[in-house]
């Protein structure tokens, strides 16, 4: 069922069976409403036993964030938007920790950057040089 899957990247979709979702009554200010319904959501996502992942996308994963991801959303009073929130933060988290930076290509200056840089420096002396007492010659 590809449409029941939260996707992360172009080649990993979470099957949201794999979710485990608790809700609990969200601590702090609010009132009656507050104390008596459930709307803060724990999110925990198994790393280690998912389907989602290719053997070298887990071990990054694992290195990154651990063998279970846990997400914790108690910003709105609507249990079906924290959720929503939980399972957006916990895409951005493994979507960063699935990230591979590109290696860096050594590059050498070009010859005009060089001129332009010799060229400052020379332009900086000179102000630098008119700004001081004229000798005595």
């Amino acid at each position: 069922m590809a449409d029941d899957d939260l996707p992360v990247s172009r080649g990993v979709r979470i099957p949201r069976r794999e979710l485990v979702v608790s809700f609990s009554a969200s601590g702090g200010p609010g009132g009656q409403h507050a104390n008596k319904t459930a709307t803060r959501v724990e999110l925990l996502f198994d790393v280690e036993h998912s389907s989602a992942f290719l053997p070298v996308q887990r071990e990054r994963v694992m290195e990154r964030l651990g063998p279970v991801v846990r997400v914790v959303v108690d910003d709105e009073r609507s249990q079906l938007r924290n959720r929503a929130i939980a399972e957006e933060r916990l895409v951005g988290r493994l979507a960063a920790a699935l990230h591979v930076e590109a290696p860096r290509r050594k590059t050498k200056p070009s010859k005009g950057a060089k001129e332009r840089r010799l060229q400052g420096k020379k332009q900086r002396s000179e102000t630098k040089a008119n700004r001081r007492r004229p000798t005595s010659e």
